[in-house]
């Protein structure tokens, strides 16, 4: 028995031998042309095309090189002529040649090609991811959001853990208005994708749209620090904190947004107008005229930026003006009793009583004794800008007879229509309009410091 030993050893390597010799020749035979190698395959096709430029079998073995090659314009060549042969071309695989076409054009960024191409194959076959994601990514691309959807969610369904499927399905229902479909594939293309910022701040935009702003906040401090997302992401959560009033958090995101580098041209002009209302709304002019005069020199007309200039530009100048338009209430009744305690040149007023209507006005009632005349007298200081119409006046009227006051004198930043001036053309009220409640603003310190200091003997 262990004499047999090496016989039965020589038999198995030969059987080995042949076996491994069966395979070599299997190869070349089911090889057939690719044995000959890459380079007599195209030298052979393009003999043959020489004599016959629509020969299918020729165009599609250079075809097939090139496509392996990534050489997207030759294949792309031979696979467009190979489209144009009649249907049911002995050689001709329709869906295969058709395809390639689509992802070579896609490769080139020919997105029309790459259209015509996908949608030959999807009419061949329509259960083929490839076809349908490309497809509802160039639907995606021309905005044809709804197709979009329909062609990814097919393709969706054939690979359902594919994060670009996913996410662009659910950019697409973004599009359309649906925030919460968006979300359930964006949430997962993220899972599958954590990298991708976009999809991130397109899911804090869907919270938003859903009014889920808390959650959608948390994402866009998150994105604040990114260099592509930070600025969007920080102008649209400074832009939710405004809308809540929360005016020291929007200056603190605009202002994270605006040290960013290489800022999108109109994301930047939009980060420095929001912060510059924002400072507005917090008083500080100074810092908000800055903003604005960098906006009109890069965007002149943008937005009411000019007329914002004209109007905050003399309120920083003028200190009582600022306090007179935008001070809180306090302040701005203080402002007022000066204003009445130095109207009337020396006369002795004695301040009886004040009654504010909301933040739009403040009345005060005084009596002036003068070396000439005496008598009790209303004054009426309307902060709200714009023109002021008779209405108003005539309020102020039966508001005069009803104290028993003399005489009324009613100031306004703005000024008055011309029904109110006629109104008060018979009665004794005086208008004041904004040029001379300006000149009253800068004198009336003056005249309370010296209405103020000791008088000499």
């Amino acid at each position: 028995m262990l004499g047999m030993i090496p016989v039965i050893a020589a038999f198995l390597a030969l059987v080995v031998i042949v076996v491994i010799f069966m395979l070599i020749m299997g190869r070349g035979r089911g090889g057939g042309k690719w044995s000959r190698g890459k380079d007599a395959v195209v030298k052979d096709a393009t003999k043959r095309l020489a004599q016959n430029p629509r020969d299918p079998e020729a165009l599609s073995d250079l075809g097939n090189v090139y496509f392996q090659e990534e050489n997207w314009a030759e294949a792309m060549k031979n696979y467009d002529i190979l489209m144009e042969l009649p249907p049911g071309t002995p050689g001709v695989n329709e869906f295969e040649a058709s395809l390639r076409y689509a992802l070579s054009a896609m490769k080139l960024n020919l997105t029309d090609a790459a259209y015509k191409g996908f949608n030959t194959a999807r009419g061949l076959k329509q259960d083929n991811f490839e076809i349908n994601y490309n497809l509802g990514l160039l639907e995606f691309q021309k905005k044809n959001y709804e197709r979009a959807i329909q062609l990814l969610s097919s393709a969706k369904n054939l690979d359902p853990d594919s994060a670009p499927a996913l996410r662009y399905l659910g950019h697409a229902y973004f599009r359309v208005k649906k925030p919460k479909e968006a979300m359930t594939f964006i949430r997962k293309a993220i899972e599958l994708a954590p990298d991708d910022k976009e999809s991130l701040y397109t899911l804090a935009e869907c919270y938003y749209e859903a009014n889920q702003t808390e959650q959608a906040l948390r994402i866009f401090d998150h994105l604040r620090a990114d260099p592509v997302m930070g600025p969007e992401a920080c102008l649209l959560s400074g832009t939710i904190r405004t809308s809540n009033h929360q005016y020291e958090g929007a200056i603190q995101d605009f202002e994270i947004g605006l040290k960013h580098q290489n800022i999108k041209s109109d994301i930047l002009v939009d980060l420095r107008y929001r912060l510059a209302t924002a400072y507005l709304k917090q008083n500080d002019i100074g810092k908000a005229l800055i903003l604005l005069n960098l906006i009109q020199n890069d965007n002149p007309g943008y937005k009411d930026v000019s007329s914002l200039i004209g109007k905050y530009r003399e309120l920083n100048a003028n200190k009582n003006l600022q306090i007179y338009t935008m001070a809180p209430q306090a302040d701005f009744v203080a402002l007022c009793r000066k204003i009445v305690m130095t109207y009337f040149p020396r006369a002795k007023v004695k301040i009886t009583n004040i009654s504010i209507q909301k933040s739009e006005w403040a009345d005060i009632l005084a009596e002036v004794d003068t070396p000439k005349w005496s008598d009790v007298i209303m004054f009426r200081f309307i902060r709200t800008p714009g023109s002021i119409g008779e209405l108003v006046v005539r309020d102020f009227h039966s508001h005069l007879k009803e104290v028993k006051a003399g005489k009324g004198i009613c100031i306004t930043i703005g000024s008055f229509t011309e029904e109110a001036k006629r109104y008060t053309e018979a009665r004794l009220i005086d208008l004041i309009e904004k040029d001379r409640l300006s000149a009253i603003l800068n004198a009336v310190d003056a005249k309370a410091a010296v209405a103020a200091s000791p008088k000499k003997k």
